[in-house]
């Protein structure tokens, strides 16, 4: 090579090099894009919405703090409307126009269920922030709600223990609602009980006259509830109005659709419940919280389980992206296949269990009272999301990209 040649090499790497020091500091400024899928209209909106406000609180406190790897956060939020064929519009729009580098949200598990195939054939990590009925084995899915072993491994033995052996179940008619059945069917077989009923209901029906009757020809010793939405919610004011004043369990009431203060009392007593979060946790942690979201958010009419999920998810995903120094899903991975993907929640410290990428929590059991105060009747610690590593979901060997229930278990 000429000397002329050698001169414009070198000329030629200096100028690349320096475009790529001025591209740096541009590159650290372009926002961390967050896409945002939540409900918050139609039906189940007033559990949703909370979900956006946790997202927003969340944010803005990260990027007030110097963001995400001094990236600020920036927010994308489409309403499905509790339509999946709009969640599927939708993610495809969040993930292939607006190249988010995370997909959030999601309410009822048909919508997840909706939506986790499109994630799965690309590089972006999503969090499923609801409480649900388990059973996800899916390397792109991380889940930071609370999970069967950690509510109904709880609630159903109290419940059977303190109330009887005869339980009547009613559910919203979608994988939810079904396989949270098939959960208490198991515990109750396993615990000698017997479920002296079970309907399953379709969204939106408000009706429940013959439901109630039915309830009262079997006459079961406790009721569990796994109704969703503002409609099915009626089954409470109706009961209460024909005197049906059975002890009532669910995975899913007061802390998610904080029915004990929509209801006038005594619609919501002798509802019991196993949360990870309820807005009458009083500790300074969760305190706190509590002051910084009312702050933002005053006319809030209750801090539910699904807005505080959304906002800790938020920094799990902080957390992930800092220890891995990357928002690539192989990377966020390799961090929580070390076990430690964890942060200092409001309830406690949480963190993420390698295998089947789902959070422990502090767990609880509340009970509603006659005037719909909230009471803990007990504290049953921190609980590990143990049973889909039980049953096979390694993650850090295999990606399935299924969900398991109880009676459809995956060979070890």
């Amino acid at each position: 090579m000429g000397k002329s040649g050698r001169t414009a090499t070198l000329c030629g790497a200096a100028i690349a090099a320096s475009l790529a020091m001025a591209a740096a500091p541009a590159m650290a400024q372009q926002p961390i894009k967050v896409g945002l899928l939540e409900d918050v209209s139609g039906d189940i909106a007033l559990m949703g919405k909370p979900k956006l406000n946790g997202s927003q609180l969340a944010a803005e406190e990260i990027n007030a703090a110097g963001g995400i790897m001094g990236r600020k956060i920036e927010l994308i939020h489409l309403d499905p409307q509790m339509d999946n064929a709009r969640y599927q519009e939708f993610a495809r729009r969040l993930l292939q126009r607006d190249k988010v580098d995370v997909l959030i949200g999601g309410i009822t598990s048909a919508s997840r269920e909706a939506i986790r195939p499109i994630v799965n054939r690309t590089d972006v990590p999503y969090f499923y922030t609801n409480q649900y009925e388990g059973g996800v084995c899916d390397a792109s899915t991380i889940s930071i709600g609370a999970v069967p072993e950690q509510q109904f491994s709880t609630l159903i033995p109290w419940m059977t223990e303190t109330f009887g052996k005869k339980v009547y179940t009613i559910a919203a008619d979608y994988n939810f609602g079904q396989i949270s059945a098939e959960w208490t069917r198991d515990l109750m077989k396993k615990l000698g009980g017997q479920v002296v009923g079970e309907e399953f209901i379709p969204l939106g029906v408000s009706q429940f006259g013959q439901t109630i009757q039915n309830i009262q020809r079997a006459n079961p010793d406790w009721i569990m509830t796994l109704n969703v939405g503002a409609s099915q919610d009626s089954f409470f004011e109706q009961a209460a109005a024909a005197k049906l004043s059975i002890p009532m369990g669910s995975s899913i009431k007061v802390m998610l659709g904080f029915e004990h203060k929509r209801f006038p009392p005594p619609a919501l007593a002798k509802m019991h419940a196993t949360a990870n979060w309820f807005e009458e946790i009083d500790t300074p942690a969760a305190t706190d919280f509590k002051k910084r979201w009312r702050a933002k958010f005053p006319n809030e009419a209750y801090i539910n389980d699904m807005g505080y999920n959304a906002y800790t998810a938020l920094f799990m995903y902080k957390t992930l992206v800092e220890k891995a120094k990357s928002t690539k899903k192989a990377d966020l991975r390799k961090v929580i296949a070390t076990g430690e993907a964890c942060i200092d929640a409001p309830e406690g410290k949480i963190c993420i269990d390698p295998k089947s990428q789902h959070t422990s929590h502090h767990m609880r059991l509340i009970g509603v009272n006659p005037d719909h105060s909230v009471r803990v009747i007990k504290d049953f610690g921190l609980i590990k999301p143990y049973w889909l590593g039980e049953i096979g979901c390694d993650l850090t060997k295999k990606d399935p990209k299924e969900q398991y229930t109880p009676t459809s278990l995956p060979k070890k």
